[in-house]
């Protein structure tokens, strides 16, 4: 299935999990934040919550710098 994922257009298989697709950008999960379809996702939520065709996955993550 095609989902977006930070504005660009990534194929996963049928039934990936929000936990899927924060792994196609980073493999650390400390200092990330998710929205699925403009909602946030809880961490504790993200192995749990499918995806469906055509969502919009915002992955965040936290940057320290001055």
């Amino acid at each position: 299935m095609k989902v977006m994922i930070n504005g660009v257009s990534r194929d996963l298989p049928d039934g990936a999990t929000v936990a899927r697709a924060v792994q196609e950008l980073t493999s650390s999960a400390a200092g990330v934040a998710v929205a699925v379809n403009d909602e946030v996702v809880r961490r504790g939520a993200w192995q749990s919550t499918t995806l469906s065709e055509h969502d919009r996955v915002e992955v965040l993550t936290a940057v320290q710098g001055g």
